[in-house]
């Protein structure tokens, strides 16, 4: 699978021609910083009538790996943007998926959606300073949309409620095999107050701040449907809150740009039903944890995979942060 602009340029040239209606190139091909878990590539495809910007999302490998539980492989990724277009959530158009024989890798080309993903510029540059309070709504409307979809559109994703995902993420804590005291109390704890599994509904996995693609009129795109499942619609709206998507705004609870009133006012106005706090802030402590879990994953990745990238070694240290997070939750009550 080539992994230089040069040696890609040419296959990803002859799939574009073919799959792009009017498209005879491509041009300006390069990989795009970030993308823990697959390769961004951006390109644009030459027309007659000027540039059309395209994104290829590819796996590391050469090809599908084996899902974890909760994970959708990249066709799937492909299939689950479809749904969620059709539902009105807004997203990127996925145009091809890659074939084995195309030479591209595993993967697929979609839409470049114009806008910012990096969450420090959007929180702190003028140029959004007039969506910044309004942002908050957004994601409520956006995440109510995601109800909608039909259960037959999403039969062939996993249902993970609460009790299943506690145990998965406990699973993955001990075959990291390091001990983190204040992850076990958390463990406790959920396991205490894991609540009730709700009819289950399309989630997102990874709702936050970072995922999506804003311009000064707001979300444009929701991005990133790698680890979307069948389970409980609260999950999202409490993985929105968690802290270390605020990047250091911390004050504003939503992303580092709102409050919680605002998201929940904008699930329930986008036809979502009455939003439970409790249940919210029940996610968001499973959320906090499974991010320090994570983290702690990454590692074991860095170390043993093929992404051997220094944001992939970096990830890890953020285990620390989630501890403290913890600790300011666990002592509330609610």
């Amino acid at each position: 699978m080539p992994n230089d602009p040069k040696k890609l340029e040419p296959p990803l040239t002859e799939v574009v021609r073919k799959r792009i209606p009017g498209a005879t190139g491509i041009s300006d091909l390069r990989r795009l910083t970030g993308g823990a878990s697959q390769q961004i590539w951006s390109f644009d495809a030459i027309t007659e009538h000027g540039p059309v910007g395209l994104v290829l999302r590819r796996a590391f490998g050469k090809g599908p790996v084996k899902a974890a539980p909760m994970h959708v492989n990249l066709e799937g990724e492909a299939r689950m943007l479809g749904v969620a277009g059709r539902a009105g959530v807004p997203v990127p158009v996925v145009h091809h998926v890659l074939q084995p024989d195309e030479g591209c890798g595993y993967g697929f080309i979609m839409d470049r959606i114009e806008g910012e993903t990096i969450a420090r510029r959007i929180l702190r540059e003028d140029a959004y300073a007039e969506v910044r309070p309004k942002l908050a709504r957004q994601c409520g409307e956006i995440a109510a949309r995601m109800l909608s979809v039909p259960a037959a559109d999403i039969s062939e994703l996993s249902l993970m409620p609460a009790a299943p995902q506690l145990k998965q993420y406990l699973d993955n804590y001990k075959a990291c095999d390091y001990p983190h005291p204040v992850f076990e109390l958390a463990f406790r704890w959920l396991e205490e107050r894991t609540p009730n599994a709700p009819e289950p509904t399309l989630v997102h996995g990874d709702y936050r701040h970072g995922n999506f693609v804003i311009g000064p009129d707001g979300i444009r795109a929701v991005l990133d449907w790698e680890i979307t499942h069948r389970g409980d619609p609260m999950e999202d709206l409490g993985w929105m809150c968690v802290n270390s998507w605020r990047y250091g705004a911390i004050d504003k609870p939503v992303g580092g740009f709102g409050e919680r009133e605002d998201l929940f006012a904008g699930y329930e106005a986008g036809g979502g039903g009455t939003v439970d706090p409790k249940r919210v802030k029940y996610w968001e402590v499973f959320g906090s944890l499974k991010w320090g879990i994570m983290c702690m994953t990454f590692y074991n990745g860095f170390i043993n995979g093929p992404d051997r990238s220094v944001e992939r070694a970096a990830i890890p240290r953020r285990s620390s942060e989630t501890e403290i997070d913890l600790l300011r939750l666990l002592r509330e009550e609610f």
